[in-house]
């Protein structure tokens, strides 16, 4: 269990739903810090300043809140995905801009977040395997589709084999033994891991716009 210093602060009288948010809030803070197995519900309770029987009005268990916010996670990453796409100007640029939104997820995020999901909340981690498996890999697709039809990815993909390497992927460098023998940062694995995979479906099109937009971040 993490030693965290206790935050007593003193809030004007809230609803139930700003309590329960602000206990979602803060959870996802402490999880996304120090990892799941590792923050307690006397830990949450004493960054709040509230009583765990208070935390226990909103949810039954840790396990109860750790889906929540791990879920309410997933629906913002989702909105965010759909930002990106809607804004981007072409497939690869949609990539881009995923790739600045992982970069900023994964900088803050503790190395043992989804083994602890794995070992210690099936229901959590499940959800996530959904997200990974269902929408995330749909999204791949489409972005696959909309690549080849704007002529920036080679039309010979097979693209349900690449969508699938390419989930798998994302989970990559939460391995230990590839963590142990790589040693950067998540964000900097992530974004070599999509800027390969990127290289590897453009066409000769897309691989000078691929330069172009690296170029231009340098700037």
């Amino acid at each position: 269990m993490v030693t965290l210093k206790v935050s007593i602060v003193l809030y004007p009288i809230m609803t139930d739903i700003d309590t329960g948010i602000r206990i979602k809030e803060k959870a996802h803070d402490l999880f996304m810090q120090y990892g799941l197995r590792s923050v307690s519900m006397d830990d949450i309770a004493g960054q709040l300043g509230m009583s765990k029987k208070t935390i226990y009005q909103f949810f039954s268990d840790k396990d109860e809140l750790v889906e929540a916010v791990i879920s309410e996670e997933i629906e913002r990453n989702e909105k965010l995905c759909e930002k990106d796409r809607c804004s981007s100007h072409n497939a690869i640029h949609e990539i881009f801009l995923a790739i600045d939104m992982v970069v900023e997820i994964f900088s803050t995020m503790n190395s043992s977040l989804i083994f602890d999901m794995h070992k210690y909340h099936p229901g959590a981690y499940s959800r996530f395997q959904q997200h990974k498996n269902g929408y995330l890999y749909n999204t791949i697709v489409q972005n696959m589709h909309r690549g080849i039809e704007e002529g920036l990815y080679r039309n010979d993909l097979d693209i349900d084999i690449l969508a699938r390497y390419r989930v798998e992927c994302m989970l990559l460098p939460f391995q230990h033994e590839f963590q142990t023998a790589v040693k950067h940062s998540f964000a900097h694995i992530e974004q070599e891991i999509m800027v390969h995979f990127l290289f590897g479906m453009a066409s000769p099109k897309g691989y000078k716009m691929i330069i172009k937009y690296q170029q231009d971040r340098l700037k």
